[in-house]
């Protein structure tokens, strides 16, 4: 069994474009722009953890930051302020918002050429034809991490679960795509599959984005199987300081000894999501650099 480490792959990925950013000395940095609405800390948190790592590699990250009473036409209009401005290249707008704001609105209001989410129909479509395209940060973190480990996919058994458009759709379109990682075979399980574990048993890869901690037991899975675990959860743990512990969609303890890879909750995916939006935000950044928007 191999770990697959999301801050080694992160750090490498990110430390290689920020030399690449380096040999621009005569040009601006990438600029990446976070819209938050109202106050949420754990979004706060993530927010801070997106400009910490911007600062760290050579980009330049911008907060804009908006009450939570702010109406869903204002907010769209200050979108469309940033899509106007040549100085910002990506543009991510923080989830969740409030109730009375559409997120479908919200994300196709953001330029397709600055949306480094990769959550724009067009970008989505173009994903899905397999044209160059902006990907959405979590299955683009997937696919760094299975390329860095040299995982071998073609012909392979890809069970996703889940069925969001933030990773499980996307991500199954990805990895049944002609190109590498891709060329599987792809299962997209979700709520309503019957009989999961007769999936999971034949699966060479499975991709757990369910949302459900610890729904993956060893039992379910075959020997050799590759794990890549989306899921996040905080478990009360009175042992730790903190009072808590983070785990998966996957009971790491029973399905570890039998995978030849697999991702840890925290440390594998996670990382990852915001090295891809990064990675994003500097394509976007060399796009304006070639159309002279600098």
């Amino acid at each position: 069994m191999k770990l697959i480490d999301g801050k080694i792959v992160s750090e490498q990925l990110l430390t290689e474009i920020s030399k690449n950013i380096q040999q621009h000395t005569n040009i601006r940095s990438p600029h990446l722009a976070i819209v938050m609405v109202g106050n949420h800390p754990a979004s706060e948190t993530y927010v801070n953890a997106k400009i910490k790592t911007c600062e760290k590699f050579g980009f330049k990250g911008s907060l804009y930051k908006y009450p939570e009473s702010i109406k869903e036409k204002e907010l769209l209009s200050e979108i469309q302020k940033l899509n106007e401005y040549h100085e910002i290249d990506g543009v991510i707008v923080q989830l969740p918002l409030p109730k009375h704001i559409s997120e479908h609105q919200v994300i196709e209001t953001i330029s397709p050429n600055k949306d480094v989410d990769g959550f724009h129909p067009i970008n989505i479509g173009r994903m899905a034809k397999n044209l160059p395209a902006l990907l959405p940060a979590t299955p683009g973190g997937i696919l760094e991490l299975l390329k860095f480990y040299q995982i071998e996919t073609v012909g392979k058994h890809c069970v996703v679960i889940g069925r969001s458009n933030i990773v499980g759709s996307p991500m199954s379109i990805l990895m049944g795509r002609n190109g590498y990682p891709g060329n599987c075979t792809v299962s997209l399980c979700h709520s309503k599959t019957q009989n999961l574990e007769f999936f999971l048993k034949n699966a060479d890869i499975i991709i757990a984005a369910a949302g459900q901690p610890e729904l993956v037991k060893g039992d379910m899975v075959k020997e050799g199987v590759v794990v890549i675990d989306v899921g996040i959860h905080r478990v009360p743990d009175t042992s730790k300081k903190s009072g808590y512990r983070l785990i998966g969609d996957v009971e790491f303890e029973t399905v570890a000894p039998k995978s030849s890879f697999i991702t840890p909750v925290p440390g594998g995916v996670g990382p990852m999501t915001i090295a891809v939006l990064l990675k994003n935000t500097y394509l976007a950044w060399q796009q304006s650099i070639i159309n002279k928007k600098i």
